[in-house]
């Protein structure tokens, strides 16, 4: 992968969490739009993580990941909106949702995990 592919996949990863949390936030505190003050602190954090994480060429989902970057606290709340906003995706962002399927289903299938 050169650096334009990888800054691709980065930008893909935050538009996938920041539309992720903005439908949990809506679902959850009733946001019409922007996100509460809780919501935008957990976005920044996952936007800041994504932004830095040095395993981005080889890396799938950070759940396969060897090195947690995210702190326990984090890595729940993160965990909770991709439980409660995952399933709303689909309808939601159709092909944002097939996209990140499907290449979750070839590095799995691969065994790609990125090297610690």
């Amino acid at each position: 992968m050169n650096s334009e592919q990888i800054e691709k996949k980065r930008q893909g990863e935050i538009r996938l969490i920041s539309e992720m949390i903005s439908l949990y936030c809506k679902k959850k505190h009733g946001g019409s739009g922007a996100l509460c003050e809780e919501c935008k602190a957990l976005s920044d954090y996952a936007i800041s993580r994504i932004a830095r994480c040095p395993f981005m060429e080889k890396k799938s989902f950070c759940s396969y990941c060897p090195v947690h970057c995210y702190s326990p606290e984090m890595r729940e709340k993160i965990r909770t909106v991709m439980r409660i906003s995952g399933p709303s995706m689909l309808l939601h962002h159709p092909l944002l949702s097939i996209s990140h399927a499907v290449e979750g289903m070839k590095n799995k299938k691969a065994g790609k995990k990125p090297d610690a």
